[in-house]
């Protein structure tokens, strides 16, 4: 993504995957009062870590103090969520997470941390609409979602569809839709949605779900079809493109979402004041312009609101994962 127009002084720290954002003005209170460690469970330069680093700096901006960004990928994300969840509750670690959390407990039976008990929800900052697409193998008279799911109907188990990997939410996220429909299709997973859509564009498999932003490129490029967007409301950036919600699967969703927490027993005061900072960032308009134009949906929320949801979202994908057959590790 391009820089936004705000000035963005960054320095790299002395470890790799570590990025200091310094702050531009002087001191914004008791909290914080030194640098804040925000951990993402994702590699470097992907696209959460972009979305998490400009939100970051323009946070270090407002609260006066150096948010230090730092990957620490693995086990599913479930590296640094514990760690996080096991660090001092202090305000001065934080989790940058996605929805992948929620999904974790239907995947792993050993995990060290409970999300919903261990880490304290503060924001949900952000969201990436997700999208069904299509390949040369689906025929083109197939292009609207009704016209879809009673292909599917017509073809039970015909159809494969590419996935970034077992229990991931692109699988997860089709095989709710199957469940909601009553239909059948042949799972294909991949390591990670690249590969996937590799074999969409060339034939290999009829269908995939994946992000809006790194879907965009293929669709707007002639190489993949949007079918429906699987967000309740339609994508800013494809208008036209209707959701399962309006056609075919009343209320159905499936997004993307970005969320930050911290330890569970972090003061309360701190949490708020870090949600409403957040919350102003969501709003300044033009940065949320910027992420708009990668199909980047930014949101104000609180933390209580957030904390419901994310356990409705580890209820829903525990339901999915089980009717799915995926057998926790």
């Amino acid at each position: 993504m391009n820089s936004n127009r705000r000035r963005m002084l960054t320095a790299m720290a002395g470890m790799a995957g570590m990025t200091a954002f310094p702050f531009a003005h002087g001191s914004a209170g008791a909290w914080p009062e030194r640098p804040i460690r925000l951990i993402l469970p994702y590699a470097a330069s992907g696209p959460t870590d972009v979305v998490a680093r400009r939100i970051a700096a323009r946070l270090a901006e407002r609260l006066g103090q150096q948010f230090i960004v730092e990957n620490k990928p693995g086990a599913g994300g479930n590296i640094a969520s514990e760690f996080v969840a096991k660090s001092a509750a202090d305000g001065y670690t934080a989790l940058y997470h996605s929805s992948g959390i929620a999904i974790a407990p239907a995947l792993y039976s050993k995990m060290g941390y409970d999300p919903a008990r261990d880490l304290a929800a503060v924001a949900m900052p952000a969201s990436i609409p997700a999208i069904i697409i299509a390949g040369p193998a689906l025929p083109a008279s197939v292009a609207t979602p009704a016209q879809f799911v009673q292909y599917l109907r017509d073809n039970p188990g015909k159809l494969s569809y590419g996935s970034g990997g077992v229990g991931n939410i692109t699988h997860l996220a089709v095989e709710l839709m199957l469940q909601e429909t009553g239909t059948q299709a042949t799972h294909v997973p991949y390591k990670g949605t690249a590969p996937a859509m590799v074999d969409l564009i060339g034939g290999r498999v009829h269908f995939m779900l994946d992000a809006l932003s790194t879907a965009l490129p293929a669709i707007r490029e002639g190489r993949a079809r949007a079918i429906a967007v699987t967000s309740q409301q339609r994508a800013a950036v494809l208008p036209d493109v209707p959701t399962l919600a309006e056609t075919v699967i009343p209320k159905f969703a499936a997004t993307t979402w970005h969320g930050v927490f911290v330890p569970a027993s972090t003061p309360a005061a701190v949490v708020a004041r870090l949600n409403a900072q957040i919350n102003l960032v969501a709003q300044e308009p033009e940065l949320a312009r910027q992420f708009a134009e990668q199909a980047v949906e930014l949101h104000a929320s609180t933390p209580a609101a957030f904390a419901a949801f994310l356990g409705e979202e580890i209820a829903r994908w525990g339901t999915a994962a089980r009717e799915a057959g995926v057998t926790p590790a």
